[in-house]
């Protein structure tokens, strides 16, 4: 077999992955020595056909000289390892040699793939469209503001202003500007002047197909420029970014299916964990392991494997493993480790110190970084305002839910921060206003187990029974085994008053307790 392809091998409950030398179960990673494993490789592929022992030593052990004691001792390993006491795996046929027995699957024969490089950007001055000379500088601060603020963001690259700027005062074509810079996608806008208000019109552009992605108008009065300066900067670069990772979920799917690519994985599973299903979940970290095998350095696909879990425990769905909240609490170490100041991934790993770890000073801490090193990512500022609804203040997680909701009230998890304004409301009292915010949660996305938790409650404790048990009987639909003490075990327990109102209204509406 070729060298550049590495295949995976499946059989009973483990799978062999000869991309990194790794035998795994359900549960993980199973210890194998390397001379083992070599054996169990070559037994797995010569599957039903018995296999002698001088065949095995020579093969695995090449030119080394050892007895048959080496190979007995291997074959002891790997029974050990596989818990085949019956020897119904391997069986030793006296005088005949080794027969691997079980049904074997290659799930795949793979190339260890070449890195995808992460997207780039271009943001072109913006062309004024009146003659009014003072514009022309009015739109050069808007493009230099937007281009600093989008370089907070890790998971594009953003090309330099000076290089964008040769194309001031030039007509072209923004796929010829994408060849020449080498980007994938291109920011481009206009400015103009009527009376005394200005209108900016912007748009992000695929940089290969031309295709308009996303575009929107600003107007604002010349009283308040420089207000409107800032409001502008602030909603571009919190909208270009989803509107990025969106067309590059859209490009993996269709240019790169099936890549082991490590940021093709993580595209992958972006979309999956946006399902807000236990299967999509698990079929999500199933893919970030993968991918994690191939770079297990990679603080994206670490920060991204401890928020699966994290969200698999806060919702309280099926464990994946053996235990689950020691290996989100590790992910999020490593991440952190590996962040280098990346605020996404800052954020998703606080995230798991807060919500399983409970290391709720050091979770506050990572996050109040995160928040200062992009305060226009969408995904910090949400978890900010969860962990405050928790751990912190629940006027600024009001405050940051709403920046969430009026800079991108579309995004694809928009619901977890309208979600976050209906708890703010529970624990306030205001039972009728956390129903409207978590009406507006379901909306978005109606998959969402906590969402459900807040329309039953708030309901049951407006008296509304019927209402509350309609939503309950929702909630079971997809959870079904979803109990009181199953959603306080997943929650944060800093200060537990925070979940009363919502738990006292699950049991009005007849939740079990266990």
């Amino acid at each position: 077999m070729s060298a550049e392809l590495q295949p995976i091998y499946c059989f009973a409950d483990f799978k062999i992955d000869t991309r990194t030398g790794v035998l795994r179960n359900g549960s993980g990673e199973v210890a194998l020595r390397p001379k083992s494993l070599d054996l169990l490789v070559f037994l797995v592929r010569n599957a039903g056909r018995v296999v002698s022992k001088d065949d095995l030593l020579s093969s695995v052990w090449n030119d080394v000289v050892v007895t048959e004691d080496s190979l007995t001792q291997c074959v002891s390993d790997i029974r050990r390892a596989l818990g085949d006491k019956e020897q119904k795996l391997i069986r030793t046929l006296p005088r005949r040699g080794y027969m691997f027995a079980g049904e074997v699957l290659l799930a795949a024969v793979v190339e260890r793939p070449a890195a995808v490089d992460k997207p780039s950007l271009v943001v072109l001055p913006f062309d004024n469209m009146s003659s009014d000379r003072e514009q022309s500088f009015f739109a050069d601060g808007v493009v230099e503001e937007i281009t600093t603020a989008l370089s907070r963001f890790r998971s594009f690259s953003v090309i330099a202003r000076n290089s964008a700027f040769v194309y001031k005062g030039r007509s072209v074509d923004v796929r010829q500007v994408a060849e020449e810079l080498g980007v994938r996608y291109v920011l481009e806008g206009s400015v103009r002047r009527v009376s005394d208000r200005l209108r900016i019109a912007t748009q992000l552009v695929d940089g290969l197909s031309g295709a308009h992605l996303w575009a929107q108008i600003f107007e604002g009065s010349l009283n308040e420029v420089f207000d409107f300066e800032d409001r502008i900067t602030e909603s571009v670069a919190t909208l270009v970014a989803p509107h990025i990772q969106a067309a590059e979920i859209e490009r993996s799917r269709r240019e790169r299916p099936g890549s082991m690519a490590a940021y093709d994985c993580y595209l992958s599973a972006l979309s999956k964990i946006r399902a807000e299903t236990p299967s999509e979940n698990a079929a999500a970290y199933a893919l970030l392991a993968d991918a994690l095998l191939l770079e297990p350095d990679n603080a994206l696909l670490l920060a991204h494997a401890a928020w699966v879990l994290e969200h698999r425990i806060t919702m309280g769905w099926p464990a994946l493993g053996a235990n689950d909240r020691a290996d989100c609490f590790q992910l999020a170490r490593r991440g952190l480790e590996k962040a280098a100041g990346d605020p996404t991934v800052m954020a998703h790993c606080a995230m798991a110190l807060v919500q399983v770890a409970r290391e709720y000073d050091w979770g506050m801490a990572v996050l109040t970084a995160a928040l200062d090193a992009n305060p226009n990512n969408l995904e910090v500022v949400t978890a900010a305002g969860i962990a405050h609804l928790h751990c912190g203040s629940v006027t600024d997680a009001v405050a940051l839910f709403d920046r969430a909701g009026r800079l991108s009230p579309r995004d694809p998890f928009a619901h977890i921060a309208l979600c976050g304004q209906a708890h703010a409301q529970m624990i306030l009292g205001n039972y009728e206003t956390a129903l409207a915010w978590a009406a507006r949660s379901l909306a978005v996305n109606p998959n969402f187990d906590a969402t459900y938790w807040i329309l039953i409650a708030a309901n049951a404790r407006l008296g509304r029974m019927e209402d509350a048990r309609r939503y309950l009987g929702k909630l079971k639909a997809i959870a079904p085994d979803v109990t009181i003490a199953g959603i306080r075990a997943g929650l944060p327990a800093k200060d537990p008053g925070r979940m009363t109102a919502i738990l006292d209204g699950l049991r009005l509406a007849g939740l079990p307790e266990d």
